[in-house]
């Protein structure tokens, strides 16, 4: 049930006075509550994210019942601020968790789930399962997939030059394979790569022409994102360089950087770090990647360190994502909007509440005495 609530005596972001929300969207009027001492910020916008999978088998082979993991799935996001999560779920020949079966298994799970936060899949396909591509369309025809990305995480280097490629058996042990049967299946996914250009061609036209929104993955070089942007991929997450970053933009694409990379300092992976692209005006959006409460935090880092005015901190994780995925109802305060919001502590930042459409989906610390008093 959504409440009707007027906050008074916080810092709306974006709004002057006491904020209202009713009938699940900002305006009107309902009872009066105290909000001073709090910041009052529209709900996160995640357009990638795959911290689900911890909670989908917190231990390897032990997922049994997806709708209690999506239960604490959406417990965590709430908690971290998140309203609109768009969960990246790979369709790859890693298996387990990021195999096929699993793919439509979670799909299944979350079209019968009762959310209570905007919860999306994000089907991430690995370019070089070519005789899969026409499974992966009944599957994004099925749930109405409308967030395609593609990856390529084949150890072609290794592969190329005959070498068994590393971490092959604890890859091989969670997609249920012996080491040699893994490795003969890479070979052959390798063997294929003449054949993946077209193949990725024919399928993007048949997605864009749908108005599936697709991206690319980790791109290198300002090539990679002429070849992407060609097929129709406005989406750029997480490029490795500079030169990629630049390359995306001047195409009119939109860059998507993880939340993690910034509060680190420096990509895991010695990548182009978030912080120097968002200096360099080159990040629409900055993602939880595997960790969910890093948007929030990387907000306020950005803040605190002078980087941004909290306002265009925020609109990374906000705004711009939801403009970005095609959503045109929340990522602001304006009246009208679905009412999604933050209510954060000003001195500690912690998500004491959290609204989606008007819904309390979180509630603790001080502000709970005072919602419920």
């Amino acid at each position: 049930m959504s409440l009707a609530l007027t906050l008074t005596g916080g810092t709306a972001l974006g709004h002057d006075g006491p904020l209202a929300l009713s009938a699940g969207r900002f305006g009107g009027e309902g009872r009066q509550v105290d909000a001073t001492g709090y910041l009052l910020l529209p709900g996160i916008v995640d357009a990638h994210g795959d911290g689900f999978e911890r909670h989908m088998a917190p231990r390897r082979g032990a997922v049994r019942d997806l709708a209690t993991a999506l239960t604490h799935v959406e417990a965590e996001l709430a908690a971290s601020g998140i309203t609109t999560a768009h969960l990246a779920q790979f369709y790859s020949w890693e298996g387990g968790m990021r195999g096929p079966a699993f793919a439509w298994a979670l799909a299944e799970a979350l079209g019968r789930f009762d959310a209570q936060l905007t919860l999306a899949l994000q089907l991430r396909v690995e370019t070089h399962l070519l005789d899969a591509y026409a499974d992966i369309e009944a599957l994004i025809t099925r749930h109405a997939i409308g967030h395609v990305v593609f990856n390529d995480h084949l150890p072609h280097d290794a592969l190329a030059k005959g070498k068994r490629p590393p971490r092959l058996t604890g890859q091989a042990l969670k997609s249920g394979r012996s080491p040699d049967a893994h490795e003969v299946l890479l070979k052959s996914l390798h063997a294929k790569g003449p054949e993946v250009p077209g193949a990725l061609d024919a399928l993007c036209a048949k997605l864009t022409a749908r108005g599936i929104r697709i991206g690319s993955h980790d791109d290198h070089t300002p090539e990679d994102r002429h070849i992407w942007h060609a097929r129709g991929a406005a989406l750029a997450e997480f490029p490795e360089t500079l030169e990629a970053a630049e390359a995306t933009r001047t195409q009119g694409g939109q860059i998507i950087m993880g939340a993690p990379n910034l509060i680190r300092g420096a990509s895991h992976k010695g990548n182009i770090a978030a912080q120097t692209l968002i200096e360099a005006g080159l990040c629409d959006a900055l993602a939880s990647d595997y960790h969910y409460p890093a948007p929030a935090q990387a907000a306020f880092q950005l803040a605190a360190s002078g980087t941004l005015p909290l306002a265009e901190a925020w609109a990374l994780i906000s705004e711009r994502p939801s403009r970005m995925l095609g959503y045109t109802d929340r990522g602001t305060l304006n009246e009208g909007q679905r009412a999604d919001l933050l209510v954060v502590n000003a001195t500690t930042k912690r998500i004491e509440a959290t609204f989606a459409a008007g819904r309390l989906v979180h509630l603790t610390g001080a502000f709970a005495a005072r919602l419920l008093g």
